[in-house]
């Protein structure tokens, strides 16, 4: 295939939305590389699994620096290469601050490190630039001065158009924001953040001020809760599944699933996959997923995937978004029972249209 004849991006059905307040589009459902591509996954299932979402309208692929220890950017330059896509028609986020080795200043959110590891992740990706360059954790023995102004560099450089923030309190991101206002430079635009069914109370309360105020976007991972909310752990753990296969990493939550807390979340999941299967008619998997994508501060919902079919299957969720009515939504927060409760308002008593208390 020549250099100059690109794979055209169809989008078919996929809706995108706004990244956030910026005139970047991103599709509902993305794809991640966390614990898979690169990881367990390597070579040409890597290329099939994305090639079979870039097919299906998927043109946004997250990664970092630290998923596989740099492997999984490895692997994703490698097949953007190789299939010969278009670079405008993708959007390639990556993130900042675990490294890819042990040394004092190859981690972090260091001036030296965000340079010097964009440097090494865009060699790996084997790309000019990423479209969002996000800060992986916070970094609380660097001054925030420091960390927003390397990332304004970065972008400054044209090694990246924006940047955001993963896992960072809503404090952290109100103290950048006023230190970008401060210096008249670039905040960071978007938050990825842990959201699913049994994780709420950050992403639904504890932000909400920052989507009024500066109408930020979550890019959510783990919307399945690793798997949890696939139903597929309803009745033991299968062998070849996320939880088998990486028993020291979710170690703490395969000895709650024999506890109180653990049993409580699984008969959670059993209700949720009978309203599902007998509502709606789809997967707990599918409900999950358009779920997290129905709010209106998800800009995109990351999915992951260790074969092409899981791709196909996922994206079945983009029908089940209308069928998300004020009713079933009432239901589901019935089975969770975890709605964080709306901050309580202070200030003068209510009063009636005479002015009087």
């Amino acid at each position: 295939m020549s250099a100059h004849t690109y794979v055209e991006f169809d989008p078919k059905d996929m809706p995108f939305r706004r990244l956030g307040a910026t005139g970047l589009r991103v599709p509902v459902f993305s794809l991640g590389g966390w614990l898979t591509l690169g990881g367990t996954v390597k070579g040409d299932p890597v290329k099939d699994i994305m090639k079979v979402a870039f097919e299906n309208g998927i043109n946004m692929f997250d990664t970092a620096e630290g998923y596989a220890s740099g492997n999984s950017e490895i692997e994703m330059g490698r097949v953007i290469r190789e299939l010969n896509w278009r670079r405008t028609d993708l959007v390639i986020t990556t993130k900042i601050f675990f490294g890819t080795r042990p040394g004092p200043n190859d981690k972090g959110l260091s001036r030296k490190h965000i340079i010097e590891g964009t440097k090494a992740s865009l060699e790996r990706l084997q790309l000019d630039y990423v479209d969002v360059l996000f800060a992986h954790r916070p970094d609380d023995t660097v001054p925030m001065e420091e960390i927003v102004r390397a990332f304004n560099w970065v972008i400054e450089k044209g090694w990246a158009f924006y940047w955001a923030t993963s896992e960072w309190s809503a404090v952290q991101i109100e103290e950048a924001y006023h230190v970008a206002t401060r210096l008249n430079l670039i905040p960071p635009i978007a938050e990825q953040c842990q959201h699913h069914m049994l994780h709420r109370e950050r992403p639904e309360k504890e932000y909400a001020p920052l989507y009024k105020r500066y109408d930020i976007g979550t890019t959510v991972w783990s919307a399945l809760a690793s798997g949890l909310l696939t139903g597929k752990y309803n009745d033991g753990v299968p062998p070849d599944s996320r939880f088998a296969n990486h028993k020291d990493f979710f170690k703490d939550t395969l000895d709650s699933l024999t506890k109180e807390e653990g049993l409580a979340k699984l008969a959670k999941v059993k209700a949720l996959t009978a309203l599902a299967e007998q509502e709606l008619g789809c997967s707990m998997a599918q409900l999950a997923l358009a779920w997290v994508a129905h709010f209106p501060s998800t800009s995109t919902v990351i999915l992951g995937a260790t074969r092409p079919e899981q791709v196909l299957d996922n994206l079945k969720a983009l029908a089940v978004l209308p069928k998300l009515t004020p009713a079933v939504l009432d239901s589901i927060d019935a089975i969770l029972g975890n709605k964080p409760a709306a901050e309580a308002t202070w200030g003068r008593p209510a009063l009636d249209k005479f002015g009087r208390l």
